[in-house]
């Protein structure tokens, strides 16, 4: 199971040493030493598969709780092999907490402090999941119910 580490706006800035995308992937931008990349809602993450090596950091902005294309992002590049600290940054709210983790988020950094008891819950709300996922290897509902 992937561990959860809290980071807070007050712990360290959130996107001072992420690159784009586009800067990381483009050929002109290749020998440099970026460790850190920031997916925006509309980036294509599968840029970065070929280079998922270089990366300890992929930070996926969520600019809204309602917009959901930073889940894509992550579970595509954790199925990929991505193993850094991928960070769920922008309108986190306790509600996605759970949802980011089955994903591949490891650590968020919300505009708005969280409280840490309703966190830690939201983690452990749902015993029964829809989807299985690599990151930590619950088995869905439906497959419990309708065994092989």
């Amino acid at each position: 199971m992937v561990e959860v580490q809290f980071r807070f706006r007050d712990d360290e800035a959130v996107n001072d040493a992420a690159v784009t995308v586009d800067a990381f992937v483009a050929e002109d931008f290749a020998q440099t030493n970026a460790t850190a990349v920031r997916i925006e809602p509309g980036d294509d993450a599968r840029a970065l598969l070929p280079q998922l090596d270089r990366l300890a950091l992929i930070e996926v902005n969520f600019p809204a709780w309602t917009d959901g294309r930073g889940y894509s992002s992550a579970r595509l590049l954790r199925e990929a092999g991505y193993t850094g600290e991928m960070r769920a940054v922008g309108d986190v709210v306790i509600d996605m907490l759970g949802h980011l983790q089955r994903c591949g988020f490891d650590a968020f950094a919300p505009d708005k402090a969280l409280n840490p008891d309703d966190a830690k819950n939201a983690f452990a709300r749902w015993d029964n999941v829809y989807q299985a996922t690599v990151v930590d290897g619950r088995q869905a509902i439906w497959a419990k119910r309708h065994p092989a």
